[in-house]
């Protein structure tokens, strides 16, 4: 059975949650539990989002988005190199 997939938005948040709380004092344990998530999961999520801000994230995601873009663009390019050199060649 698939479990509920958090938005990184909200991952962020609770991150920055756990840290307010941990910051009250509260055991890490007991901050996570209080956020609704596994201590592997906050460790898993505080390595790959840690200390990212929300602009950042936003940033982030806008150029992944932009990389895939660009590497679609590259490897159609380099196909049509490929076809056109071939057909130079006489190869067809």
């Amino acid at each position: 059975m698939a479990g509920k997939r958090e938005k990184a938005e909200d991952i962020v948040s609770k991150l920055r949650q756990v840290e307010v709380l941990q910051g009250q004092g509260m055991t890490v344990i007991d901050a996570v539990r209080q956020i609704g998530t596994t201590q592997q999961t906050f460790y898993r999520w505080r390595k790959q989002y840690g200390g990212m801000s929300r602009n950042q994230l936003k940033r982030l995601k806008e150029l992944e988005k932009e990389n895939q873009r660009l590497r679609r663009a590259v490897s159609d390019l380099t196909l049509d190199k490929m076809i056109l050199s071939e057909a130079a060649r006489g190869n067809f």
